[in-house]
């Protein structure tokens, strides 16, 4: 890892301090009140939060050392992974979404090489990100001449429809508290891909109190015109660098991705040695049409 870029963490530096701290606070507080003051009950109580604290603090220090860049690495693989999903051949640009310290975004510059890449978050005052921070890491990994950054809203972006051949995002939507249905993100991330484009997002997707039925969710996406389309659910169980302690209800639970494509007939393959009867079936195949016909046919080059 260059060390020269600083790509943050999923838990900050900050919260540790602060479960250390209030640990310390809580434990002092229980040696005064205790035999000093001889007040029972409250030292026991202070003593055991106290405790809490550090123990939670520790768990917390483990897993921010298993996700830092250089270290555990876990942050770096959930890029990949997200990255292996992107099914592009890197011509045309690529909008990140919620990009952070455009660790991903510089992840996408170096897979794509001729890739046009821009890099959007909203870097509230509660996320150690900043704007700043991406250019300075995409100077120092020698990708700032292909890479713009700007802010803005996951949930209203600014861009027309269809503006980017890729789009990418990863644990960015069940954050954006400007929706309050969280599929209504998922959705505007997927207006602004062209047709033929591609898009690969990984979030907490398994998670029924924010998406619901997923299942669901991706039959109405391919009703409303993303016609490839793929779901993979409870990924922190299927991915081998994801420990079990990491994929506590508190941490990465419910993780799914998301990824496809936004086909046009320009961008179909159709099957080989076909004629124009069947490259019409297969056309209404792939865009999920061919259930709406009342015909039986069965015509295995379409399958």
């Amino acid at each position: 890892m260059n060390k020269n870029v600083n790509y943050g963490n999923w838990v900050p530096e900050k919260m540790l301090a602060l479960c250390y701290v209030a640990a310390a606070v809580l434990g002092i507080a229980a040696c005064v009140t205790g035999p000093v003051l001889h007040l029972t009950l409250p030292a026991w109580i202070l003593g055991i939060l106290a405790v809490i604290c550090l123990v939670y603090g520790i768990y917390m220090h483990i897993c921010h050392e298993l996700f830092a860049f250089g270290k555990g690495n876990m942050m770096a693989k959930v890029h990949q992974h997200l990255v292996d999903h992107l099914e592009w051949d890197g011509e045309g640009t690529l909008l990140d979404i919620g990009c952070g310290a455009a660790a991903l975004t510089i992840r996408c510059a170096k897979a794509f090489p001729k890739t046009k890449l821009v890099g959007m978050d909203y870097w509230g005052a509660e996320w150690n990100y900043a704007k700043e921070q991406c250019e300075a890491n995409a100077k120092a990994e020698g990708v700032a001449d292909r890479i713009t950054f700007h802010k803005g809203d996951a949930a209203h972006l600014e861009d027309p429809d269809e503006t980017f051949d890729a789009t990418v995002s990863n644990f960015v939507f069940h954050e954006v508290r400007s929706a309050k249905d969280k599929r209504d993100v998922v959705r505007e991330a997927l207006r602004i891909v062209k047709k033929g484009g591609a898009f690969s997002f990984q979030d907490m997707f398994s998670q029924k109190s924010l998406y619901g039925d997923m299942e669901e969710f991706v039959e109405e996406l391919k009703k409303e015109g993303i016609t490839e389309i793929h779901y993979i659910g409870n990924l922190e169980k299927k991915l081998d660098f994801i420990p079990g302690y990491a994929a506590a209800p508190w941490m990465i639970s419910g993780m799914g991705i998301l990824y496809g494509r936004k086909l046009s007939f320009h961008s179909l393959k159709f099957p080989p040695k076909s004629n124009r009867f069947l490259q019409i079936c297969f056309i209404l195949k792939k865009f999920h049409l061919l259930r709406h016909f009342n015909c039986k046919i069965h015509i295995s080059v379409c399958s």
